[in-house]
Parts: structure tokens; C-alpha cells; sequence
């Protein structure tokens, strides 16, 4: 009897361990993960950072005003560190490419419109670097290391 009980409760466990490694993994879209307002917490010109929040000697301490808010309806809301904010819609290109359209006012140099490559991207945070560089800038290709909230 002790055996029968021993092969049952072998056999149970066999069972939960491989259901339990069968389980996909949830993680949600790219589109539904970046679909946030997001704030500058560390930006690049370049290779030169120039902003960390919180820093007290920031060269360009305006990026605390830095923010893009992304809707999960497709409008974006771009806000520029100098407080210019442009309004149009983002897309992606694939699960890499973020792309801001329509931008009006258009943005100095763009067309009204914004490439970004995203570097990386979990739920409260995003890298995001420049396809293109920023005449506001210096024509610097910029990185931007945002955060929600």
C-alpha cells in the first residue's frame, strides 16, 4: 500500500512540475508596455550625459520639463526640454523602432517627425536613442533614459 501512495504522489509531482514549466510567458506587447507617460531621468547629447534627475549639476537641467506621453489610442504628446510640446500620433516599426508622426507644430528639422530605436523597455522603464539627430542640440544623436512614473 506504502508503495502504491509513494508512485501516486510521484507521479502528482511529475505532473504540477511539468504543467507548471508549460506555462507561456505573459509578458504583454511592446506597444501595450510603452503606452505611458514617460520623464527624462538620464539624457545623452551624444555621448555626454547632460541631465540625471535629481543632479546638481546638470548642463541642461531643463529635462526635468522633458516628457512624452504616449496614449494608448495612438496620440503622442511630446514635450521638449525647452517646454515646446508637439502633439501627433506614434507607431512602431517592429518591437525596436518608435516613431512619432504628425507632430504639430513640427519640431525644428523633422518634418513633424521623430525616430526613436528602443534600446530597452521593461514597466517603468525605457531607453530610447534618436534615429536622427536634434538640430535643438547641436545635431547631437540623443539618448534618453525615461522612467513612468
Amino acid at each position: 500500500m506504502k508503495i502504491k501512495y509513494t508512485l501516486l504522489w510521484s507521479m502528482m509531482l511529475a505532473l504540477t512540475l511539468v504543467a507548471a514549466g508549460c506555462k507561456k510567458d505573459k509578458t504583454k506587447p511592446v506597444s501595450e508596455r510603452i503606452a505611458k507617460t514617460w520623464t527624462a531621468e538620464t539624457v545623452k547629447h551624444g555621448t555626454a550625459v547632460v541631465y540625471t534627475r535629481g543632479g546638481a549639476s546638470n548642463v541642461e537641467a531643463r529635462y526635468s520639463n522633458f516628457k512624452l506621453a504616449l496614449s494608448s489610442d495612438g496620440t503622442a504628446t511630446y514635450t521638449e526640454f525647452d517646454k515646446n510640446t508637439f502633439i501627433g500620433k506614434w507607431a512602431l516599426e517592429g518591437e525596436t523602432t518608435l516613431v512619432l508622426s504628425g507632430l504639430a507644430p513640427a519640431p525644428s528639422g523633422t518634418n513633424g517627425t521623430i525616430k526613436f530605436t528602443i534600446t530597452s523597455l521593461d514597466d517603468s522603464k525605457v531607453v530610447l536613442t534618436r534615429v536622427d539627430a536634434s538640430a535643438k542640440t547641436g545635431n547631437t544623436i540623443n539618448q534618453y533614459s525615461l522612467s513612468n512614473p
